[in-house]
């Protein structure tokens, strides 16, 4: 499908922002850690714009497990109930975006191998290409800890449910609001959260079907 594809545009569009914690993350023995995100949609009929939270935790794991993690739920959350979405998706994890965007194509033509070695955290990453494969999703990077309000409220989320050891168990609402105000009084976030992406363009990654 290209960019102007009418099927393509005819999927409704969500916006994820999504981040991910270790706790010790590197150091020796297990590290407990987080993934989390808030996801946005904005009901075309009445403009009214819709948050919801999720978020999961592991007692021993790594950022860039999370990372996977944290967008793997997010495509089973939205991909309930048969939903299937034009996903934007944007994370702080270079290694998730890039990955998705360009390293899984080259892995699964050579039969899901590396020329430096064995792909970490492979089960997790065929996992994310089937969950994604059921949406049209663009991956968007963005820089951690700059005062992005969506990310650094995704960030708080994953390192809440790396410390309580936790999970949403699917879509709360989302505590965006209070937490933006809570936020601006402290003078911890000076930026205006990122627009809901409806007009803009949206270029989906290639799409890698697996057998």
């Amino acid at each position: 499908m290209s960019e102007r594809d009418p099927v393509l545009h005819a999927l409704p569009l969500v916006a994820v922002y999504a981040d991910e914690s270790c706790l010790g993350n590197g150091r020796e023995g297990a590290n407990p850690g987080g993934a989390a995100g808030v996801i946005e949609y904005l009901n075309p009929a009445t403009d009214r714009l819709t948050r919801w939270d999720y978020w999961i935790s592991e007692p021993g794991t790594t950022n860039n497990r999370m990372a996977l993690r944290s967008a793997i739920e997010a495509m089973r959350v939205v991909g309930r109930k048969g939903g299937r979405f034009r996903v934007l998706f944007t994370s702080d994890s270079q290694y998730l975006v890039k990955g998705m965007s360009e390293w899984v194509h080259g892995w699964a033509k050579r039969g899901w191998r590396r020329t430096g070695g064995a792909i970490e955290n492979l089960e997790l990453w065929q996992e994310l290409v089937d969950e994604a494969d059921v949406h049209r999703v663009q991956w968007q990077w963005v820089r951690g800890h700059a005062g992005h309000p969506q990310n650094e409220y995704a960030n708080d989320l994953a390192v809440g449910a790396a410390k309580a050891q936790s999970s949403s168990d699917g879509a709360r609402t989302s505590g965006f609001d209070a937490w933006l105000e809570a936020q601006r009084a402290k003078l911890r976030v000076t930026i205006e959260p990122a627009a809901f992406p409806s007009g803009r363009p949206f270029t989906p990654a290639q799409r890698l079907f697996r057998a």
